[in-house]
């Protein structure tokens, strides 16, 4: 099996994101010693906005090959202004490709990559859940779910830290949660 691990935020060793999605990669290559896992660093490496050579690529790119070549996605995402960090978008725009990842029908658009497992770490700064004050704005997972949805992965994972900007003792309180919950995860999950 393959890995393509992937984190986006920009704060680097003080990223709540990346903590969770490490403990995810971890749990599941403890879980299965033979998973090949590719990294990448969407905030150091960032990609370039999208642009009509890109989007007009008729074999894609290398970060679709990738992403299609891989069995288990792993996101590391922070929610930066209500939404995912600009270079998850980015790497987004790379893969969701007609006729690749999806395609249209006359019923509507039917996702091609619902053979994959996706799990993503999102941290958030405020509450954001259901039934939070602030859910009506969360547009982090809301539109990850969607994102996959439309390519065909129905069930991604997530693991959430929220309140991670309320103060230590909570963000620590809260990370540490999230990785204690990454650490049960197996492949089969």
């Amino acid at each position: 099996m393959k890995l393509l691990h992937l984190d986006s935020s920009i704060l680097g060793e003080n990223s709540a994101s990346r903590a969770i999605s490490a403990a995810i990669v971890s749990s599941l290559t403890k879980a299965d010693p033979s998973i090949t896992v590719t990294y990448r660093d969407l905030a150091s490496d960032a990609l370039p906005h999208l642009t009509t050579d890109v989007l007009g690529a008729p074999d894609g790119t290398p970060e679709l090959a990738e992403f299609l070549a891989s069995d288990i996605i792993v996101i590391g995402a922070g929610m930066y202004n209500f939404t995912i960090p600009s270079q998850l978008k980015a790497w987004i725009d790379r893969i969701l490709i007609a006729g690749k990842t999806f395609r249209y029908t006359a019923e509507g658009p039917v996702g091609l990559a619902g053979d994959k497992k996706v799990y993503v770490g999102l941290a958030r700064g405020g509450y954001y859940g259901e039934g939070a004050a602030g859910a009506a704005v969360e547009h982090a997972e809301t539109y990850l779910r969607a994102v996959f949805g439309f390519i065909g992965i129905q069930d991604p994972t997530f693991i959430l830290a929220e309140g991670i900007a309320i103060d230590a003792q909570t963000c620590e309180n809260a990370v540490s949660s999230a990785v204690e919950q990454a650490s049960t995860l197996s492949v089969s999950a």
